[in-house]
């Protein structure tokens, strides 16, 4: 049962998103550029897991999917898939439609609903995507819990929230924006024209001007990301105390955070010994919240949360590792050389015997060839083998 405020809540978000329908990418006739290997069924798996899944014929929802950029990418990298998109504002919606009616990305059901009312929906998902959504929520918590719901078991339900620490300076804007609207407040082409006139009028030193500058000028040009970044009528910023409780509240299990080079202890104190033994002696909650306090750069929490039982792979064995069947990861861009960007399009090197390895990985595509039949023509030390693939260059398929 949706309260008065929720309502209310909900009906001035959607306002906002009528107005300003996000995110702003251009519709183009043909399918994205690039890939995020989160929305990637077998690699999001893969992370998860440690391997391939079973079958890509799966169920996906993009729960909050906005103007469809990410529906878009859903639809494109997974073929075998069903998708569904759904939303509480209409015009948002409208505007997804024609982005996935134009690039081909014809397998996608759109519907026009709250997260809230997502149990109207039959069935359960395989991989439930939600960005950017649960903070712009009045109750996240039940927004989390109607989700986690639908997740099917064994499936996936992938999050992205916003960080506090990070956001800081955007928070004292968005209260110094509504404040001046008085009640204009709920006029976002207003509470813009405010926002635009403070930037101009604040003197080019001011904090909140430098951090604008430095990490949201690009995209704050366009009314549609700044109307969602500082005139926003509902925002929650987490803490990573604050994260936990919304995420124990959904009753899945926490996979992991799904940038985690950020969340490397060595990364910040490994200078300090001394230090960094207290610091491994502190539970891992209590270590995430040691790793945002030193370094308060974090926007936003990007993890993967699972409903048992998640089959996930252990390749310390060497037979099994011999006996599985490796793929090139897909998620790549400027291969094959042996200087590319991997799924996080960061610029690795490999070397090349690895080189020669991953070729042959995608040499024998469709061939039913093992780790060991690969090893045969170019040859590695397993370690560097189980490298690859903790690096997801190579996706694992058990023999088994």
């Amino acid at each position: 049962m949706t309260s008065e405020n929720e309502a209310a809540v909900s009906a001035a978000v959607a306002k906002l998103y009528d107005t300003y329908p996000f995110p702003p990418e251009p519709l183009i006739d043909e399918p994205p550029p690039g890939y995020n290997w989160r929305w990637y069924w077998p690699t999001a798996y893969n992370f998860c897991t440690g391997r391939l899944p079973e079958t890509e014929q799966v169920r996906i929802l993009d729960a909050g999917c906005g103007s469809g950029v990410g529906t878009e990418y859903l639809v494109h990298l997974n073929p075998q898939a069903q998708v569904t998109g759904i939303d509480l504002s209409a015009g948002t919606l409208k505007v997804a439609r024609e982005r996935c009616q134009r690039s081909g990305a014809d397998r996608v059901t759109f519907q026009n609903l709250s997260i809230y009312d997502v149990d109207q929906i039959a069935g359960q998902f395989d991989l439930i995507n939600c960005v950017g959504v649960l903070h712009h929520m009045p109750d996240p918590i039940k927004g989390i819990q109607s989700l986690a719901a639908k997740v099917a078991p064994g499936g996936l339900l992938h999050i992205f929230v916003y960080a506090a620490l990070g956001r800081w300076e955007i928070s004292l804007m968005q209260e110094a924006i509504a404040m001046l609207q008085g009640e204009n407040r709920g006029d976002y082409r207003d509470g813009v024209s405010v926002g635009r006139q403070l930037f101009e009028a604040l003197p080019e030193n001011n904090r909140i001007v430098k951090r604008d500058k430095e990490r949201w000028a690009l995209e704050n040009h366009q009314d549609e990301c700044f109307a969602d970044m500082y005139v926003h009528p509902q925002e929650v910023d987490y803490t990573i105390d604050t994260l936990f409780e919304l995420i124990d509240a959904s009753g899945l299990e926490f996979v992991g955070f799904s940038n985690p080079q950020y969340w490397s202890l060595e990364r910040l104190i490994a200078k300090a010994p001394d230090v960094m033994e207290r610091a491994q002696k502190l539970d891992r909650r209590a270590q995430y919240r040691l790793i945002e306090l030193l370094d308060p750069e974090l926007t936003h929490y990007e993890f993967f949360l699972a409903r048992p039982p998640l089959l996930c792979m252990d390749w310390s064995d060497d037979q099994r590792l011999l006996a599985a069947y490796p793929t090139l990861t897909p998620c790549l861009s400027g291969w094959p050389s042996r200087s590319f960007f991997n799924a996080d399009y960061q610029l690795i090197q490999v070397s090349d015997s690895e080189y020669e390895f991953l070729q042959a990985c995608e040499a024998s595509a469709g061939k039913k060839e093992t780790v060991a039949d690969v090893l045969a023509k170019s040859p590695l030390e397993l370690s560097e083998v189980r490298s690859l693939q903790s690096r997801q260059l190579i996706l694992l398929e058990p023999s088994e």
